[in-house]
């Protein structure tokens, strides 16, 4: 029998079940990835790639050699595994569908996801943006999501692959190698998309100490060339009657030209050594 179920509808298929595995749902005691001599239970939790930071819903995966069950939690994830799931001749054969169905868009979501990033870190370079940081932190959620998603796939497919209890055939362990491989290629994916949203990260971050570097570089030329003007007013600004300048009628007229003269020398010095 194959088929998908609502955990909750235990008596829909307890009755093809030992009770100790039964008694395990119950207590929610099951492991990881179980492989006993007569059936294989298994965990995984189904993200909807397609909807970003929603929850993932649990499915359990109990095959035997007449039977194959997925006992899903909520409905989202009931409705989900309905729409992947297809009867076939043999188990092996629904459940390597059902992997197959699962897996089918998400190279197209993991390029349409780069793309989004690309276009957000090119943005980001044209016009300086205040949410930027908010969407990297976004970004990087998400792919810690799928991060965790593709590494609980991988490490399913692995423990399949073992065939502890000959569970499935040398064919099937052969379309069972190529799901892995798959989801493998897919975690990688993950992997250096996060390392690249990084470096987006660190990029931007760069670019913000730079502008505040030119900024109070800015701050330093208009504080150095105004240095000597304050020089200059604070030594005439001293109340000394018989300085010989404060008589001569030129006094202020060279004043003025000496100011404006140690001015334009400062900013020329600056400009011929880049400094703004």
């Amino acid at each position: 029998m194959q088929n998908v179920f609502q955990i909750d509808d235990a008596e829909k298929y307890e009755k093809y079940m030992e009770p100790k595995v039964i008694h395990n749902i119950r207590d929610g005691t099951t492991e990881t990835f179980e492989s006993h001599r007569n059936y294989t239970l298994f965990i995984f939790p189904l993200y909807d790639i397609h909807r970003a930071g929603k929850a993932a819903n649990q499915i359990m995966v109990y095959l035997d050699h007449e039977d194959l069950f997925l006992l899903c939690e909520g409905q989202r994830g009931y409705e989900i595994s309905r729409t992947l799931f297809q009867k076939a001749a043999t188990n092996e054969c629904a459940l390597w569908s059902f992997f197959q169905n699962l897996l089918k868009n998400d190279m197209d979501n993991l390029e349409d996801l780069e793309c989004e990033v690309a276009d957000a870190e090119m943005a980001a370079m044209v016009r300086f943006q205040n949410n930027y940081i908010r969407k990297i932190i976004a970004y990087r959620k998400e792919l810690l999501r799928l991060k965790r998603y593709y590494e609980q796939l991988d490490t399913i497919m692995d423990s399949l692959l073992l065939n502890e209890n000959k569970m499935l055939s040398e064919e099937g362990m052969m379309h069972f190698t190529i799901l892995a491989n798959r989801t493998t290629r897919y975690l990688q994916n993950v992997l250096n998309l996060r390392d690249y949203v990084t470096q987006m990260r660190e990029a931007y971050q760069a670019q913000i100490d730079i502008e505040q570097n030119n900024l109070m570089r800015l701050f330093t030329v208009i504080t150095t060339v105004f240095q000597p003007l304050t020089l200059m007013a604070g030594w005439y600004g001293m109340n000394f009657p018989n300085m010989p300048e404060m008589h001569w009628k030129y006094a202020y007229p060279v004043f003025v030209g000496v100011s404006i003269f140690v001015c334009v020398v400062l900013l020329a010095v600056f400009k011929k050594k880049r400094w703004f």
